[in-house]
């Protein structure tokens, strides 16, 4: 570690954690929510409105900026930071996920992997050692170890993921060069509990600045991923943030912080919020096309405090949407990613008070948490 990353657990109530993690572009307060900005920004809305919402962190993605503009360009341009006019503190993933999402025919060997463009149908090699460096020259705060995904009910491929993810952590470390980004490594294993102990264990001892967890919200069940963080919760370090990549419902917020974790992010939010969809904080959503909101002259939730919430009515926002206005996508990721930050920073604050468990009783679905 270096001492432009330091994390320091505040409080705890049961597993819960309130912490603060210091970057070189200011503090994360732990529990915390990072709206994604794939292709550096976050869609539909401004990096000022970002900032507006209380969001402290946003995620950019590798493999999108290597494709296009290109990580050489980002770089000429003063970096992530620099060119899409986000101050704060910046994460980037390796490009792990969508390289074997995406990209087509990929080819995976011990060395890396190769793949065709899902853009133009070029062909590419990322290795561990090639992901850093596109991350070092988007400049993140927070980058992430070059991982493989694998299906989470296949053990023989998630053994052979896990174990070269591993070796792939121990390679990206050694190719790691800038002191003023943290290097988080990954945990994989899919929903096999020997497994995730195994990687648990094993990036836990490679002494990263924080740990993520991987291959999780990939089509297994709830109570898979819940019985997944129990397994490996114990196993990291208290004194690491941990993150879990991808997860981001109000439900799978709270459970998931109920079983240790502290950074999450999620394309969700603004995804819902172009598909016409509001999220409610105690779960479930509003789909807003329906002709039943029409004369509907409530908000959409009377107890949220956005500005969508605080300005517009259901009505109107199924005029916009109804009229294919592109005001309906700000307005509902507005609200739907305040929705979510707004919840990590009450729990946040629920933790502090030593009443997380109370005050989320009614969403919480209980375990050995």
């Amino acid at each position: 570690m270096t001492d432009n990353f330091t994390y320091t657990l505040e409080a705890q109530d049961g597993r819960a954690r309130a912490g603060r993690f210091t970057t070189p572009h200011g503090e994360l307060l732990t529990p915390v929510f990072a709206p994604v900005g794939t292709a550096a920004t976050v869609k539909a809305l401004t990096p000022a409105q970002v900032e507006d919402l209380g969001a402290s962190l946003v995620l950019a993605n590798t493999y999108h900026l290597y494709l296009r503009p290109g990580d050489e360009l980002v770089a000429r341009m003063g970096g992530v930071h620099e060119f899409m006019q986000w101050h704060g503190p910046m994460l980037t993933d390796s490009g792990g996920f969508q390289v074997f999402s995406l990209g087509e025919n990929s080819k995976i060997t011990d060395e890396g992997v190769t793949f065709r463009s899902h853009i133009d149908g070029s062909t590419h090699h990322f290795t561990p050692e090639r992901a850093v460096h596109i991350q070092e020259n988007l400049g993140a705060d927070i980058i992430m170890a070059f991982d493989e995904c694998s299906d989470p009910y296949d053990r023989a491929y998630s053994q052979r993921a896990m174990q070269r993810t591993h070796a792939w952590l121990e390679r990206c470390l050694e190719a790691k060069t800038r002191p003023d980004q943290a290097l988080f490594g990954i945990v994989q294993g899919g929903i096999h509990p020997d497994l995730r102990a195994e990687s648990a264990a094993f990036v836990a001892s490679m002494d990263t600045p924080g740990i993520a967890i991987g291959g999780l919200s990939v089509g297994e069940t709830k109570d898979e991923m819940h019985a997944t963080l129990e397994i490996v919760d114990p196993l990291l370090p208290e004194n690491k943030p941990r993150y879990l990549m991808g997860v981001g419902t109000p439900e799978d917020l709270v459970n998931s912080v109920y079983r240790g974790i502290d950074i999450f992010d999620c394309v969700l939010p603004t995804r819902l919020g172009r598909n016409h969809a509001a999220m409610l904080r105690r779960g479930g959503r509003l789909n807003l096309k329906n002709a039943t909101f029409a004369a509907d002259p409530n908000p959409i939730d009377e107890t949220c405090t956005c500005y969508t919430c605080r300005t517009f009515t259901r009505a109107y926002l199924r005029h916009l949407i109804s009229a294919k206005e592109m005001l309906s996508a700000t307005l509902l990721s507005i609200h739907n990613l305040h929705t979510l930050i707004q919840l990590t920073q009450d729990m946040r604050a629920s933790i502090q008070a030593g009443t997380f468990e109370e005050d989320f009783e009614p969403m919480l679905v209980k375990g050995k948490a």
